[in-house]
């Protein structure tokens, strides 16, 4: 399956697995907490996680949900491109807003 045949929700649950795979420290933490506070713990830090590595939750998920970092960066900047259309930003704007390269 490929990342565009994932929906949004979809991609999340699957990127939120992964990252708890790389966070075995989070999982022994939250073990004692009921479901609804252990989904909300894990959301928080996966945020966490994303601005860390000065990106936005969604650009994370699809960081865990692509193969490649060459996969990831043809899947993000087209998903960029339509948030800044979605906002009515002009394209070089939005880089300039949110430190994208391109």
């Amino acid at each position: 399956m490929t990342v565009k045949e994932l929906t949004q929700e979809t991609r999340h649950e699957e990127a939120l697995k992964k990252y708890l795979l790389d966070s075995p420290q989070l999982v022994d933490e939250i073990k004692d907490l009921s479901a609804e506070d252990r989904k909300d713990q894990i959301q928080w830090a996966f945020e966490d996680e994303a601005d860390a590595q000065g990106l936005q939750p969604w650009e994370l998920t699809l960081k865990y949900t692509t193969s490649t970092p060459e996969e990831f960066e043809a899947a993000r900047l087209p998903l960029h491109k339509e948030a800044a259309e979605v906002l009515g930003v002009e394209w070089e704007e939005y880089c300039e807003m949110n430190n994208l390269v391109v």
